[in-house]
């Protein structure tokens, strides 16, 4: 795989917050982790963070009654849109970027 697709398909991974969030890191890992270690480990971190994002917001939407749920709800959101695109953009540039708030179940 060439240095470009390699860095595309780590791109596409962390962009797939916004679409098939926890579908298309699983895909992309699973089917071109295999000839590329940097894709692989890009997907494996977006999965992470999209698992992380989602148990976040579980736990927002279960806490929304006392209210700081609606809170939650709002910094996960916010927080994952700007993590989802920062990843992406550091990604395509080749750099093996980490999220700093991830529960790293995959590896």
């Amino acid at each position: 795989m060439s240095a470009n697709d390699e860095r595309l398909w780590a791109m596409l991974s962390h962009l797939s917050y916004f679409v098939l969030a926890l579908i298309a890191p699983l895909i992309i890992m699973l089917t071109l982790g295999t000839r590329s270690a940097f894709v692989r480990s890009q997907s494996a971190e977006a999965l992470n963070f999209h698992i992380t994002v989602l148990i976040a917001g579980i736990v927002g939407v279960i806490t929304i009654p006392l209210i700081i749920g609606i809170v939650i709800l709002a910094v996960v959101g916010i927080g994952g849109l700007v993590l989802a695109i920062i990843a992406a953009i550091k990604s395509f540039g080749g750099e093996d970027y980490r999220y700093p708030v991830n529960i790293r179940l995959v590896r």
